[in-house]
């Protein structure tokens, strides 16, 4: 068989966006191959499973790269800084319904799934500790910045922001300058003490 990586691509774009509609357990093979207009053994030639396919679509797409903290910083305002790096990933996401939807649905029942997560949340986290120490105007003890970009990791990734659409709404999208500003009062109250 050939090497086609347009076809590659498609497969993976339909997977996302069939997944990301129905779920992983809830898509068929077929329907996936069948909206990549692949065959469906061309399919399995790139991804030998299902499950290896979702394994590839959550490791390729869920890498963002490098994103620069230094472009984040906001001397002495890390609530901006915070707010700011949340703008930067929302760019990053827009296109894609992994983080979306698919991470969010298929975290618990897929190990490989959640495991990337894990280990997305741990880069995020690392971002968020540059930005708030290259923000904050006086030093602060490595065990609070850590706590604080916990909780703003937390706060990004409680569930994806693309499903809040009512404010009303129990499940409504956290109002993000506020707990930027909590949390980064917390750690000025630190600095000071």
């Amino acid at each position: 068989m050939q090497d086609n990586p347009g076809a590659r691509v498609r497969i993976l774009d339909a997977a996302e966006r069939l997944f990301a509609e129905r779920g992983f357990d809830a898509t068929p093979t077929a329907s996936i191959a069948k909206l990549a207009a692949v065959p469906k053994g061309l399919l399995f030639y790139y991804f030998p499973t299902k499950a290896e396919l979702l394994r590839t679509l959550v490791a390729e797409r869920l890498d963002f790269g490098p994103i620069d903290a230094n472009a984040l910083i906001e001397p002495g305002d890390p609530a901006r800084a915070l707010l700011n790096l949340a703008r930067r990933l929302s760019e990053l996401e827009a296109d894609s319904a992994v983080l979306r939807v698919i991470i969010w649905r298929e975290q618990r029942t897929h190990p490989e799934v959640g495991d990337k997560l894990h280990e997305h949340r741990g880069q995020v986290q690392a971002v968020v500790e540059r930005v708030l120490r290259g923000s904050l105007l006086r030093p602060i003890a490595a065990r609070t910045l850590r706590a604080a970009a916990v909780a703003w990791v937390a706060v990004l990734t409680i569930r994806p922001l693309a499903d809040h659409k009512d404010p009303n709404a129990d499940d409504a999208a956290p109002d993000l300058p506020a707990l930027a500003e909590l949390i980064c009062t917390g750690l000025i109250s630190s600095a000071l003490a």
